[in-house]
């Protein structure tokens, strides 16, 4: 194995062993090297390799056993949603299952939202719209959008949808420089956007969840369709 540069070696080794654990290098269940090893192989020391672990224990990815070992967990079988940012970064496979289920759960959300918005929550939608169309570049659109989706999830009264936006967004943010084509015009972004929130100020669920399917789907494939560009 090579080894490692000095300067964040913390942080390198955990991206390390992160990749060759979500590549398959060290196999789900089974057990790491010892630690003598493991750390002679990344030209690190066991402090360092054990502070490497905790953070893979914390993300889900390890479990420690005393006097045994550590295994690799089952994190398909047994992980959460929490798992998504470091697998869209590990994978660009991953990202189409998040749009997957962004549309799915998208389109519920606004229905909701339609449904049991406050006042104070639709004077707050329309003034998140205006500043997408307001935003300066296509960086600040993108970021102006994401605010209007939070809000929307906070609208259905519902803390589990706004945790799972939020876990949504913690996996697209990683890449979403690349998915910044539906966003590079902020009128055209906010024309996109606008059918959903006034169907959810107007109180008309069916309204909101079929606009919402509809933005989502579109900017989906804008996205998708400029991902290389």
């Amino acid at each position: 194995m090579e080894a490692l540069p000095r300067q964040t070696i913390v942080d390198v080794l955990e991206d390390r062993l992160r990749e060759d654990i979500l590549a398959g290098r060290h196999p789900v269940g089974g057990y790491l090297p010892p630690e003598r090893e493991l750390a002679h192989g990344y030209g690190v020391t066991r402090t360092t390799l054990k502070h490497a672990f905790g953070r893979l224990v914390q993300a889900g990815l390890l479990e420690t056993r005393h006097g045994v070992g550590t295994r690799v967990r089952d994190y398909a079988r047994l992980g959460g949603a929490d798992l998504l940012p470091m697998l869209v970064r590990h994978s660009s496979g991953w990202i189409g299952e998040v749009f997957e289920v962004r549309r799915s759960i998208g389109a519920l959300i606004a229905e909701r939202a339609a449904a049991r918005a406050t006042a104070a929550q639709k004077g707050e939608l329309r003034a998140l719209l205006t500043a997408v169309a307001e935003a300066g570049d296509a960086d600040a659109v993108q970021l102006a959008d994401i605010e209007v989706h939070r809000a929307l999830a906070r609208a259905t009264g519902n803390r589990v949808y706004v945790l799972l936006t939020n876990t949504l967004f913690q996996a697209y943010l990683p890449v979403r420089s690349a998915l910044v084509a539906p966003f590079t015009d902020p009128a055209a972004a906010h024309a996109r956007l606008a059918p959903v929130v006034e169907a959810v100020v107007a109180g008309d669920g069916g309204a909101a969840h079929t606009a919402a399917e509809d933005y989502l789907l579109e900017t989906e494939l804008i996205m998708l369709g400029g991902e290389g560009a």
